[in-house]
């Protein structure tokens, strides 16, 4: 039987207790919970910045990424007093405001970090964000459809900022000024993905049923309602490269790079040279196309 090691670290003026820090959670990537932890410190500037304020589901692997897994949306009991909680839909949520709570949240080996598409008590999107997801288990052309995205978002006057989902797919966000509505989002997402879809039959698909799909990347718009959720810019993934999900520049996307090449051992590099390439891009002008597809009715 392993041993069981506990102690408590103070952070921010809270005592946070770890428990068995040598626990391999990425064994492939040598990544036990003392590092990882370490690593949600060196994220947490650029990680909470897009979980603060929205309601959170995790995915906790308690024996690492090979392990059993449970998605929690309902905070457990009982509750540090640091960890704020917002009830939505008969849900209490954990709201992840700053580090003691990610710390914490990271000691229950929670790995993948999912807030949602809108902020606590609003019924508004936080932005706007295309989900491009593959049916193929490797997917060469997912940098070649993110790129046709973008192209197609930038000849309407709309700028992105393409983000590896961690897995295999690819989300292009756009941040968005204030009082959009999912509605709005979903009529323009649809406007695009039948666009793409007329224009590179061979590549993009709005089939829902991924059985029906065959190899085509899904195009999905569907994604903005309340209570949906997103996998954070910059949360870890459960995957043997302890990927994380990272915001590209657009040269990068052209170069064809991959979602792997980017983990939890490379990251804190990364965001030390480049920065959020997320922060860098102010809200996008929706209104004048959202204003023509409305007159199209």
């Amino acid at each position: 039987m392993p041993r069981s090691i506990k102690g408590t670290i103070q952070i921010e003026g809270q005592d946070i207790t770890i428990t068995n820090p040598d626990k391999p959670l990425w064994p492939e990537a040598g990544v036990t919970k003392a590092m990882y932890l370490q690593k949600l410190a060196e994220l947490s500037p650029y990680l909470l910045k897009y979980c603060r304020n929205r309601l959170l589901t995790t995915i906790r692997y308690p024996h690492g990424i090979h392990g059993e897994f449970f998605y929690q949306k309902n905070a457990p009991e009982p509750l540090p007093p640091y960890v704020k909680t917002a009830v939505h839909e008969g849900i209490n949520y954990i709201v992840m405001e700053d580090l003691p709570v990610l710390l914490w949240l990271g000691n229950l080996a929670a790995l993948e970090f999912h807030p949602s598409l809108h902020y606590a008590g609003s019924q508004l999107p936080c932005e706007w964000m295309i989900d491009l997801d593959p049916s193929l288990p490797e997917e060469p052309r997912i940098m070649e459809a993110a790129h046709i995205v973008g192209q197609t978002l930038s000849s309407l006057g709309i700028q992105s900022v393409p983000k590896t989902s961690g897995a295999t797919g690819v989300q292009i966000i756009v941040p968005i000024q204030s009082g959009i509505t999912f509605e709005e989002l979903r009529t323009l997402g649809h406007f695009v993905g039948m666009y793409v879809c007329q224009k590179h039959p061979d590549l993009f698909t709005l089939e829902r049923l991924k059985k029906d799909r065959g190899n085509k990347i899904y195009f999905d718009y569907l994604q903005h309602y309340g209570g949906k959720t997103l996998a954070a810019p910059y949360t870890p993934r459960a995957r043997e490269h302890a990927s994380v999900s990272t915001p590209l520049l657009w040269d990068e996307v052209a170069a064809d790079v991959r979602p792997k090449d980017f983990h939890l051992l490379n990251i804190g590099a990364r965001l030390a040279e480049k920065g959020d390439l997320l922060a860098a891009l102010p809200p996008q002008p929706l209104e004048n196309v959202l204003k023509h597809l409305k007159n199209k009715k």
